[in-house]
């Protein structure tokens, strides 16, 4: 058997270009002799995987190595029971860089990259801008439509499209005909468009140009197709870079958790969380958007609401601002914590409720704290101290932030973006289905948004916290729009709506069967 066992493992380490000391195997055949045959390779499959991301010095890996491995892959079983339900804040969204020679995503921190500054420098802003493009660059060149014809296929197969720099044009005297370009959309000066990307920038005439779905902003990345001449690049086609479901972009990265949250590696991976997910059939997420806890008849439905949940309390109810109906000025933060005061005593009418559903606040455009900034840190302890201290379960989070819900990735955006991206789109959709076409924009740009920075501030440092890539499950854009859910590459964006504005409608998400429900509190 441990012969066997020792020719398994070798042989398996060698599949991944690695072989191991003699001590190491020796380790390694007395671990797997106490695993069941059945389970052996799924596990060695594992251990492989925590060995390739350390940052190894030679592929001759020693016993040292393998039992940090093994005590890694014990842990993460040990503490899974744990990660059902994780908040995650924008500002500790894990930062890795990708690198074009390797084609992999590094952390940071092995990188030997400085932490981020709240308020950074330069460098910071350029760094914003280059990382959004490499991202959009390495996934649209991995697509079928890119990614270059094999030697010897069919002439039909090797009609492929080719990207190329803007440097290329820009060094050519003759006319270039039918060339794709992926670049971002800027406005350099006003009423002139240009096309930049990380090797320089070219003006664009857009007056005979075919648009694509979606909504075409100032500073979202595109893929302009035309023919170029006299340093004017003339537009025939503007598209989005193509989209990546998430489980093709695991595919190419492996288990790196870009989500965030307690877990080394990414949950999807996780047998035992899935299972949790799919027997946990009565699991439901409770969203409202706009609680103006001020108006009496907010109020007045959140105790309806509460009574008619406490039979059968949800996973979560999540709440989001503007915590009030309009902005008071200096007595703002006074008056929103005696609102806060007041629903704490109307949660402790419901203990079901407290003690067995989490309650997530993240604040809104005109909620108190800095200035209105992505990402948003949470509304301040000085405010909600007596609710947190009444209700031990609610979690007052960042805007954006990010829920881990079994092997669920949920990120909740509260800001009325839908609005910002059709009053600054290019050339508003003909066909006005603004949900369909916003959907698409999030799902290809990657990102929260695709906005100039002047629409919508980002801390430069900080912009990976607003980050759609790989693409999550769910994506809650909280915004005063019309209600709406729409689906793209097993990506769903959804809008509650303002709860007041509705007439006390609301969202309710399943998670076990990604279903989403239209609800409303009737008079």
């Amino acid at each position: 058997m441990s012969t066997k066992l020792k020719s398994t493992i070798s042989s398996s380490f060698k599949m991944n270009g690695l072989s191991l000391r003699s001590e190491a195997t020796r380790y390694l055949v007395e671990v797997f002799s106490q695993v069941d045959e059945s389970d052996c390779q799924e596990w060695l499959d594992k251990i492989i995987e925590i060995v390739q991301k350390q940052p190894l010095t030679s592929a001759l890996i020693d016993k040292q190595i393998c039992e940090a491995a093994v005590q890694e892959c014990n842990a993460e079983q040990d503490d899974e029971s744990d990660k059902v339900f994780t908040v995650i804040d924008a500002f500790s969204v894990p930062r890795y860089t990708y690198q074009r020679d390797r084609k992999k995503f590094i952390p940071n921190s092995t990188l030997g990259l400085p932490p981020p500054c709240l308020h950074g420098n330069a460098n910071d802003k350029a760094t914003l801008f280059r990382e959004r493009y490499t991202i959009l660059h390495q996934r649209t060149l991995r697509h079928d439509l890119f990614t270059p014809p094999a030697l010897g296929s069919a002439p039909e197969e090797s009609k492929k499209f080719q990207l190329k720099p803007i440097e290329y044009l820009l060094g050519t005297t003759a006319k270039v005909g039918e060339v794709i370009v992926l670049g971002m959309l800027t406005q350099l000066k006003e009423g002139k468009w240009y096309l930049e990307d990380p090797t320089g920038v070219v003006q664009i005439d857009l007056s005979k140009a075919n648009f694509h779905t979606g909504l075409f902003t100032e500073n979202c990345f595109v893929l302009a197709e035309g023919w170029y001449e006299d340093e004017l690049f003339h537009v025939n086609a503007f598209g989005f870079p193509p989209p990546e479901p998430a489980k093709t972009t695991r595919s190419f990265f492996g288990n790196l958790n870009f989500f965030g949250g307690p877990s080394n590696t990414c949950v999807k991976a996780s047998s035992k969380l899935q299972q949790i997910e799919q027997e946990n059939t009565d699991a439901m997420f409770i969203i409202l958007s706009d609680v103006w806890l001020d108006q009496v008849k907010v109020i007045e439905k959140l105790r309806v609401l509460f009574s008619g949940y406490s039979g059968f309390p949800p996973t979560c109810f999540i709440f989001c601002g503007n915590f009030l109906s309009v902005p008071l000025g200096n007595s703002h933060a006074k008056v929103l914590k005696d609102c806060f005061q007041q629903l704490a005593e109307l949660m402790c009418e419901f203990p079901d409720l407290i003690k067995s559903s989490k309650f997530l606040f993240i604040p809104g455009p005109q909620d108190p704290g800095p200035a209105t900034i992505l990402p948003r840190p949470a509304i301040p302890n000085s405010i909600t101290e007596e609710l947190r201290k009444k209700v031990p379960s609610a979690i007052f989070a960042s805007n954006p932030c990010r829920i881990q819900y079994c092997t669920q990735e949920i990120v909740v955006f509260r800001e009325d973006i839908v609005t910002k991206m059709c009053r600054n789109c290019v050339k508003f959709p003909e066909d006005g289905d603004v949900p369909t076409h916003f959907t698409k924009t999030l799902v290809c740009q990657g990102h929260l948004t695709p906005l100039p920075l002047h629409v919508a501030p980002v801390y430069w440092a900080f912009d990976c916290g607003l980050r759609l890539y790989p693409l999550p499950d769910l994506v809650i854009c909280a915004d005063k729009h019309d209600p709406f859910h729409s689906t793209s590459v097993d990506c769903t964006v959804l809008n509650p709506g303002s709860f007041p504005r509705t007439d006390y409608s609301f969202k309710v998400y399943l998670p076990a069967t990604k279903q989403i429900e239209d609800s409303k509190i009737e008079d």
